[in-house]
């Protein structure tokens, strides 16, 4: 299905019994909404589940210019209030979990999150070591000379294919609007926002999720009022794929949903 929100085509989808409590996904940066099927399958007997994509994932418009997450934080409360969703519990994986944890820190908005659902979420900005900061000051160095015009036009060809192969997988796999938006996104810490999320928070994370460490979920568990964090071992930062059935029983308990989904 698609719904128009400030002027943006946005691609959702709804399943669950009308009526019901309704839980929202937020996804990951760069995913589709369609990788949170299982998610959505491990409740829809109980709740009202609508995924959707965030502007420039999936097959959503992408933003007219770079968005923080701020922006997507305020686009939210639009879709929110598009739908006429006035309660909800809110499960947001990755790029996902920043969006939710800038909603909760609010003193306002036109929606009550009853609950909270992160999964390997975002937030924590990693500590540099000298090393690596000297590094990231030499690639800027670097960069800046690259792709100064006189520089570039010599050896055109050459000093992109060198672009395209720098940062993060999701950083090259981005369009350059998103990248913009991305480089905003991992340069905040959301630290100092965690105390001021009261609702009950569950955590659950991959052991050996590299893109957002064990040790960020501990933070996020010291610093959040109510906050508990859950382990799934042998997974990745894709935990909730790696271990679907682990999954499913933990957030139906998290929820209080009886019986077999």
């Amino acid at each position: 299905m698609k719904i128009s929100i400030d002027g943006y085509d946005i691609s959702y989808k709804i399943s669950g019994p009308e009526g019901a409590d309704t839980l929202v996904v937020l996804q990951g940066w760069g995913t589709e909404m369609s990788l949170y099927d299982s998610v959505a399958a491990a409740v829809s007997d109980s709740y009202r589940v609508i995924q959707f994509d965030l502007p420039g994932f999936g097959n959503s418009d992408e933003p007219r210019e770079p968005w923080n997450v701020d922006a997507y934080a305020d686009f939210f409360c639009s879709f929110m209030e598009a739908l006429g969703i006035k309660k909800a519990v809110l499960l947001g994986h990755s790029y996902g979990g920043r969006v939710i944890i800038k909603l909760a820190a609010r003193e306002s908005i036109p929606f009550e999150i009853e609950k909270i659902v992160l999964v390997d979420s975002a937030g924590v900005m990693p500590e540099r070591s000298a090393s690596q900061k000297f590094k990231v000051r030499m690639y800027k160095i670097k960069r800046n000379f690259l792709t100064s015009k006189p520089v570039h036009s010599m050896f055109p060809e050459v000093i992109d294919y060198w672009m395209s192969k720098q940062g993060s997988e999701d950083y090259r796999n981005a369009s350059p609007m998103m990248k913009k938006c991305l480089v905003m996104a991992v340069n905040e810490d959301l630290q100092h926002l965690m105390p001021s999320v009261k609702q009950e928070v569950l955590l659950v994370w991959g052991d050996l999720d590299m893109d957002t460490p064990i040790s960020d979920a501990h933070k996020m568990e010291e610093k959040m009022p109510n906050a508990a964090l859950v382990v799934l071992t042998g997974t990745d930062h894709f935990s909730f794929l790696y271990k679907p059935v682990e999954f499913r029983n933990i957030l139906r308990a998290f929820l209080k949903i009886g019986g077999a989904a």
